[in-house]
């Protein structure tokens, strides 16, 4: 059985589609179900139903799901192995961030480190930081730099980057804008936050509930460049980070205590770690803190 085509299936078996698959893949549909077929083929048996839009894996999908992730960690260890006996910094790095941390943070530890390990091939992926979670738990990527939740999962292991503070902020022409605010103030305006499920949301969410204030969210949107334009033409009040403010945004003056979440790395303490892994860990920790969001 060929590794691709066992990631292919775990990726399928997850999302539920092959489309959803192909995206996370960076693969087009096509390829997703020839990879499927040739698997089905060499096993000679049937995969996943397809009951018209819904996709279900069959007694022999099922069958294979635990020992496909098996397989793909035993070969991963050979690999990490055999690099370690090397003293390689070399092969593939599989990462899973945020658009956020992928677009303001990463950039210059991404540039140092291929800088000094031209032989690794990075392999990043954009996503929630809920979802990459999800995705290193279950040993998709080899680390995830996402913002980081108060309590993560038995088997993941997290380290602090970076302290990252979030402001409540407006347009400059918002009617709250330059007056000494509270909550209740904001709860008679429209937000823009993203999904209700991220630890951002959660965060602020929780700030209404403790005052027993609702919190009256008008659009939703994971991304917060998106936020931040929607709230700089007035489309109502938002919460980001220090990294985004500019002369566009007027951040808002309340008496609550500030918001702040962490970002960082993670990765799951049973799958052992590349020396690529390792030392983009190291990379993160030893030059991951900007000017804007100092660990403290």
């Amino acid at each position: 059985m060929d590794t691709q085509h066992i990631t292919t299936f775990m990726a399928v078996a997850e999302l539920g589609s092959f489309s959803l698959a192909a995206e996370r893949l960076h693969l087009t549909q096509p390829a997703v179900s020839k990879r499927i077929a040739l698997l089905e083929q060499s096993l000679r048996a049937k995969l996943f139903d397809r009951i018209g839009k819904q996709l279900s894996l069959t007694h022999a999908g099922n069958t294979l799901l635990p020992r496909a992730e098996h397989i793909l960690e035993l070969v991963s260890e050979a690999e990490h192995a055999i690099d370690r006996l090397n003293n390689r910094i070399a092969g593939k790095l599989s990462i899973a961030t945020s658009h956020h941390i992928g677009l303001h943070h990463l950039p210059p530890v991404l540039q140092r480190f291929s800088s000094q390990y031209p032989d690794v091939n990075l392999d990043l992926h954009f996503l929630d930081s809920e979802k990459a979670l999800e995705a290193v738990e279950q040993g998709l990527f080899d680390l995830g730099v996402i913002t980081l939740p108060d309590t993560a999962p038995a088997g993941i292991e997290q380290i602090p980057v970076w302290h990252d503070e979030l402001h409540f902020v407006a347009s400059p022409s918002h009617p709250l804008a330059g007056r000494h605010i509270n909550l209740s103030d904001l709860a008679q305006h429209k937000a823009i936050l993203p999904d209700s499920n991220t630890y951002t949301t959660a965060l602020v969410g929780s700030m209404f509930a403790d005052q027993s204030l609702t919190l009256n969210v008008d659009m939703v949107t994971n991304h917060l460049d998106t936020i931040k334009m929607m709230v700089a033409i007035g489309l109502g009040w938002g919460v980001l980070p220090t990294s985004m403010l500019d002369a566009s945004l007027c951040s808002l003056t309340l008496g609550s205590p500030a918001l702040s979440r962490r970002l960082g790395v993670i990765y799951h303490r049973n799958r052992h770690q590349s020396n690529p892994a390792q030392k983009f860990i190291e990379s993160l920790q030893a030059g991951g803190v900007d000017d804007h969001s100092a660990m403290l």
